[in-house]
Order: C-alpha cells, then structure tokens, then sequence
C-alpha cells in the first residue's frame, strides 16, 4: 500500500476523468490520497470529493496566495466542518512564500498562525507550504510546538525543497518532510542529498499532482499512480527495498495524518 499524501483532484486538470485516475492509482497499490485545500473553495471541494470516494481524504487550508482569504469567521466555519467530518485529516496547504506569492509577508504569516491555531484547536496537523521562507517559517511553527503547555501542532513540509541544512533543522524539532517527483529530475542535486539523509521515520511521498510528474512522465499531468516513480527513486537513493520504502512511508504517513490526534 502507498498513500499519496499531497493531491489536487479537484483542479480543472483532472475534470470528468478523476475515477479514472482512481483506477489507476489503485490499480499500482496507491490505496489513499489527501487531497489538499489551498483557497475556502479548493477547501470545500476536496471534503465534497472525500465524501464520495473511500480512498479520499481532504485538508482544509489557505495557500499563501490566498491568505487574504484568512478571517475568524472561516476558521470557526471550518472548525465546525471538521467537527462533523472525519474525513478531514489536516490543516492546509499553508505556510509562507516569499517567492512568487503577492500577497505581503505579515499578511502571509498571520493567516498562517490563524490556521496553525485552528490546527491546535481541533487536534489535526499541518500541511506546511514553504518556498524561500525558511527561518519565519520554522519560527512560527516553533511558536505553536507545546513548549508553552499548550497541545503541539505537529507539521509536514510538503513538496521539500530547501537544503540539508535546514532539514536537519526541521527533524530535530520532529517535523516531517514529503518528497515528489523532483527527486527523480537530473538536476535536483540538493533535494537528493536531503533524501539521502532523512531519517526513515521522517518522511512521505506525494505527487503534488497535476504538478511536478517524476522524469519518466515529465511533461505530463501528474497524477496519484506516478506516485510510485517517488517511492522507487526513495529506494534506490536509501538503497534498500520498493516494498521497504512503500510501507515505511504509508506507516509514517498513517501516524501523521490518522492516528495521531484521533
């Protein structure tokens, strides 16, 4: 069994064809996916998508270039939600970034502690977006980590792709790490490194679909069966076993998003 931990079915991409795409995820041991919110509309999509397929599960969140979007009022609507919908596994996507985002900084970083304090409220972890924010990304993360007697908000950096560095940061404070089909390009260098050294029980796999298809479907939508392309380039770097890898990143997988606070 594989779960890929990072999915966006509901985009226009995968339009009339997602039970197709369920069959073939399935079809390669693909048994779960997260599809992941980042606006309040992706976010009611994906836990309508959750209620009609059992292999779904969904997270509800605000990408930073929709952290405007951040208002008390839609974090106790999706407090409510969550609530009544098991089927709700995390808070997310969201974070910080100081790449592409219009949206400015302190705005991003206050819609990020809004959901980091919903997280806490509810008992779910987070789903962290992280692009060229490093250091005010772990800094407010830290700032919800329990050392205040208050419940941990545990987190996962999707899509990783920052250095070994800050990695070794992120693992010593126990927060995960996911990896797509970037590992498997010819010149992701720096993201194989941090693979290379990930603790095993620190990390998951994902599509991050329609985006980033490993090397062998480059240039094509991604979607959850080519999850499995991550999984092998994970084997061969950590040189052991396909099937070692696949549980390991579905036992870890399954700590984080259904076990932990439930």
């Amino acid at each position: 069994m594989i779960i890929d931990t990072h999915a966006h079915l509901n985009f226009k991409q995968f339009k009339g064809e997602v039970d197709a795409v369920l069959q073939r995820a399935r079809a390669v041991g693909v048994e779960k996916i997260v599809n992941v919110g980042c606006s309040a509309k992706d976010s009611r999509e994906v836990v309508e998508l959750s209620l009609k397929h059992d292999d779904f599960f969904a997270t509800v969140g605000l990408h930073p270039y929709d952290a405007l979007e951040a208002t008390p009022e839609l974090m106790e609507e999706w407090e409510r939600l969550i609530s009544e919908n098991e089927k709700i596994v995390a808070i997310g996507e969201c974070g910080l970034d100081y790449f592409k985002a219009q949206v400015p900084r302190e705005d991003q970083k206050k819609a990020f502690r809004m959901q980091l304090e919903l997280a806490r409220r509810v008992g779910l972890p987070v789903v962290v977006h992280n692009r060229d924010a490093d250091e005010d990304s772990l800094e407010i993360l830290k700032e919800f980590d329990g050392s205040d007697g208050k419940r941990r908000v545990e987190a996962v950096f999707h899509c990783y792709g920052s250095n070994a560095e800050f990695a070794r940061k992120l693992w010593y404070q126990g927060y995960m790490t996911s990896f797509t089909g970037v590992i498997t390009y010819p010149k992701a260098v720096e993201i194989v490194a941090v693979v290379g050294e990930v603790p095993m029980d620190m990390f998951m796999v994902e599509t991050d679909c329609p985006y980033l298809a490993p090397q062998k479907f480059r240039g094509e939508r991604n979607e959850p069966a080519y999850v499995v392309e991550v999984v092998k380039k994970i084997a061969e770097l950590k040189k052991i076993s396909v099937e070692e890898v696949a549980r390991i990143s579905t036992e870890n997988a399954l700590e984080f998003f259904f076990r932990m606070n439930r």
